[in-house]
Parts: C-alpha cells; structure tokens; sequence
C-alpha cells in the first residue's frame, strides 16, 4: 500500500506531488497513455530520497542506543569499570 502523499513529512516533495495530482486530474485516458509517468517517477525519487535519509538517522539513533547498552551490560558484568 503507497503512503499518503499529502502529509507534514513530504512537504519538501509539495512540488513534484502537485503537478502529479494534475496530471491526474485530466482525465482517465491521460494517465492511460502513460502522459503521467515522468511525474509519478518524479514523485517516486522525491518520496525514495526521503525514505533513505530517515533510513540512515533511525540506523545511527539505534547505534547510539546499542553501544549505550553494551556499555551498561559491561558495568553490569564487571563491576571493577564503574569507577
């Protein structure tokens, strides 16, 4: 199932999700001939970029959470490293 487009996290894609909602406004037979599949790519890279970049902070927060955890499992198992 495709995300919702109109919302607070894809703000910067506004542009390309408009002129999407556009194309699709002429008609059945416009998006039938493939007339929209530049803007429905556009979108798709636009929504892609994104995904990618929330990807990467979600993997480097779970990194900063993973070592604060082994550091404390450390103490736990050693009691001599707390000082």
């Amino acid at each position: 199932m495709h995300p919702h487009l109109h919302t607070e996290s894809n703000k910067s894609c506004a542009e390309v999700i408009a002129a999407l909602d556009e194309c699709h406004a002429k008609g059945f037979l416009w998006k039938v001939t493939g007339n929209c599949t530049l803007a429905k790519h556009d979108v798709n890279m636009c929504l892609r970029g994104l995904r990618l970049e929330r990807t990467r902070l979600n993997r480097e927060e779970a990194r900063k959470k993973r070592e604060k955890i082994e550091k404390i499992w450390a103490e736990i198992e050693d009691p001599r490293e707390r000082n």
